[in-house]
Formats: C-alpha cells, sequence, structure tokens
C-alpha cells in the first residue's frame, strides 16, 4: 500500500471522528475499512486527476458525473450493514468504484447507470479487475432492477427529491437503502431508510451531502 493510499485511509477515520455524532458511528466495519483498501481507487479515476485520486473528495469522472469522496464510499457501504451473502441493488454506477467496494464484500452487487459511455467503461474496468460479482446495466435507475429483488440493500449515489417508490418496493424485509434525498444545489441528506416487517418504512436523515442529481433516462 502507498502512503497516499494509507494517508487517505486514515482521512476516512479522521473524518468519521469528525461526525460520529450525526451518523451515529465511532468506528466503520472492519470488513468495509478491509475493502477500501482493496480496491485500486486510481483505476477508477480519470488520468487527468490521477494524482488526486486518494484525496478525501469527489472527482470528476466525465459526462456531468464524479466519484464520490472515499469516506462517503464507506459510509454508505458501512450503513447498508453488507453481509457475505447480501445481494445488493447499486444505482448510479459511475465508475465502478462504490460497486467494487461493495462486490469486495457481498456475493452479487447488481448496477444501474443511466448514461451509457458510463456503464460500458465501469463495465469494461470492473471485469479487467476480476469483479465477476458485479453485473452493470444501462438504464433509467429510477425504476431499479426488479429481475433480482428482493434485494438485502440498496444503495443510490446520486440526490433525488423523493425516494424512488420501485426502490423501496424492491427492499427485502429487513433490508436498508441508503440514498441522498434533495435537489442538485440546495441542502441535501444522506437518508438511511429501513423496510419493517409489515412492508412501511422507518427512515432517518444523517448528515448533509452534496451529489450529482439522479437523472431520467430518455424516453
Amino acid at each position: 500500500m502507498t502512503a497516499e493510499f494509507a494517508a487517505m485511509l486514515r482521512d476516512i477515520e479522521d473524518e468519521l471522528a469528525c461526525t460520529s455524532r450525526e451518523v451515529g458511528k465511532t468506528a466503520f466495519d472492519p470488513r468495509v475499512m478491509a475493502a477500501l483498501a482493496a480496491v485500486p481507487r486510481e483505476r477508477f479515476v480519470p488520468l487527468s486527476h490521477r494524482t488526486l485520486a486518494f484525496a478525501n473528495g469527489p472527482l470528476p469522472i466525465g459526462h456531468g458525473q464524479t466519484i464520490s469522496q472515499p469516506y462517503i464510499v464507506a459510509l454508505m457501504t458501512d450503513l447498508l450493514a453488507p453481509r457475505a451473502d447480501s445481494v445488493v441493488l447499486e444505482i448510479g454506477t459511475g465508475s465502478g468504484y462504490q460497486a467494487a467496494v461493495l462486490a469486495e464484500i457481498v456475493r452479487q452487487v447488481y448496477s444501474v447507470e443511466v448514461v451509457a459511455a458510463l456503464a460500458e467503461a465501469a463495465r469494461e474496468r470492473l471485469a479487467a479487475l476480476g469483479y465477476a460479482n458485479v453485473t452493470v446495466r444501462h438504464a433509467d435507475g429510477h425504476d431499479g432492477w426488479p429481475e433480482h429483488a428482493p434485494y438485502d440493500g440498496i444503495v443510490v449515489t446520486a440526490a433525488t427529491p423523493d425516494v424512488p417508490p420501485a426502490l423501496v418496493a424492491q427492499l427485502r424485509t429487513g433490508g436498508r437503502l441508503v440514498v441522498p434525498v434533495g435537489f442538485p444545489g440546495d441542502i441535501q441528506q444522506l437518508r438511511l431508510i429501513e423496510k419493517r416487517e409489515d412492508g412501511s418504512v422507518a427512515s432517518r436523515d444523517l448528515l448533509p451531502v452534496a451529489f450529482v442529481p439522479l437523472t431520467r433516462a430518455l424516453r
């Protein structure tokens, strides 16, 4: 592990210490930190920004999209409470980085990306890195991926003013959905939703975040 990589992991732990009251955690699951350490983040960053690959901040990946801040990736992964046998849906593949982190922990990741070029590039990148348990689909994320539902966890990597009902419907009883809620340029909140036995949901907003918007496919 390079010094820059090690520094990134320390930055994640430092930021968690600063936000522990809001997110209700003082430490991430060791499996989450091990996954962050295992995924070569620099492979998911454009060459033009590769020198910043280990900075604890988001970076542009083209098409108006970003690769999320490492701390946010760690937090969203941890909030899903992933298990080795979990099947997880990701909405917003982007570069494929979040999917790769999840793939280090869970049995299967299904990921949906609305931008065709990003979906294809992420599919090729993940395959080249050996992530055989990630399947990428070019589609509108608002619809989820019903063929493989129900999911143990769903993570949305773009902000939406309203949580798409299809995603809640595709969540398994006892499952968790992590989604940034709000409008672009406005205050967004990272929301944790848990599905109860009776099909109702419990939700809580954890901390302010800034994500690109969850866009719809052209119909």
